[in-house]
């Protein structure tokens, strides 16, 4: 199989994971536009992105050489590679990252990718499971992590659970709203993400720079998931390498992650979550136990190392 340094045209979708991504040592060209439109934001944000990540503008795809096309969303799929891409470069080797578990219906969604010359990734073992991928290979590569701020470490002297999601007023009960409201009323919670600052009445801090907000996190007792139906959030990941114990619902692949009284708590009962974060404040030792259980999982078994290596894995499969 191929060694050799790949040139992967793809589209700036999750900054974070995409920053995780650009340390396999290919060179990743993201499409661009002048507005930095979503999508098209290159290389914008705080994120230290490496000397293998560039830019190309979006009209000027067509016209540069790529070996392999890394797609991350439905519009890239369906309508960008038409619009943007020669047909030429249609042609190329392409995998397509699927970050969701399915939208519609959970178990009888088929994905829009459903070519046998394809190879579908999927984030976690849950997100595979539940897709119907149809003649599309697959494979399941797991998250990998490198903390910006390589020296934060759980201190966890702020009696507060902190969770982090994005514009969770704005995304109803698959987000968990509702199970966030319940629980702040019982438990303090510092809430960060876009838009965190609408609910401030409930706990809402705004939005943490990429940088901090591992530093930001460690301060807290523990870390809150409230979500009931997603993928298992890098924030959740991030959390653990820090070293916070994670509470939340048993749902996703949180279920299989978290182990009750090693790393943690998760139920599907409401009651029992707000009772183990009420203890967690009460037991700065049990928190801290279940810290370092949470970290050597999170250095186990979702370490940048391994990342590296399954997605280098990935490209060689497609660009043979």
């Amino acid at each position: 199989m191929s060694t050799r340094r790949l040139r992967v045209l793809t589209w700036h979708v999750h900054g974070n994971y995409l920053y995780y991504l650009t340390q396999v040592p290919h060179d990743f060209h993201l499409v661009t536009d002048a507005a930095r439109s979503p999508h098209h934001a290159g290389r914008s944000g705080t994120l230290p992105w490496g000397g293998n990540v560039f830019e190309v503008m979006a009209d000027a795809v067509r016209d540069t050489e790529f070996d392999v096309v890394l797609y991350q969303s439905r519009d890239a799929w369906d309508r960008e590679r038409h619009l943007l891409l020669s047909p030429a470069q249609q042609r190329l080797p392409a995998v397509y990252l699927e970050h969701d578990p399915p939208q519609e219906h959970p178990t009888n969604t088929r994905h829009w990718v459903d070519d046998p010359n394809m190879l579908l990734v999927h984030v976690t073992p849950f997100n595979a499971l539940m897709w119907d991928s149809g003649c599309t290979p697959v494979r399941v590569v797991e998250h990998g992590v490198r903390l910006l701020d390589a020296g934060a470490r759980y201190t966890g002297e702020v009696l507060q659970g902190v969770s982090v999601v994005n514009n969770l007023d704005r995304r109803g009960r698959r987000l968990g709203l509702d199970v966030y409201e319940q629980v702040v009323q019982r438990v303090p919670i510092a809430l960060v993400g876009m838009g965190a600052e609408r609910l401030r009445h409930l706990g809402g801090q705004g939005e943490v720079a990429n940088h901090e907000l591992p530093s930001f996190m460690a301060k807290h007792r523990f870390f809150f998931n409230p979500i009931r139906y997603t993928s298992l959030g890098l924030a959740i990941v991030e959390a653990m390498m820090v070293g916070l114990p994670i509470v939340g619902l048993a749902t996703t692949e949180l279920a299989s992650v978290i182990r009750n009284g090693e790393s943690g708590y998760v139920d599907t009962r409401i009651e029992p979550l707000v009772e183990s974060m009420q203890r967690l404040l009460r037991d700065p030792g049990e928190a801290q136990h279940l810290g370092r259980g949470a970290r050597a999982l999170a250095q186990e078994r979702y370490n940048i190392d391994r990342f590296v290596a399954d997605w280098l894995t990935v490209f060689k499969t497609v660009a043979q």
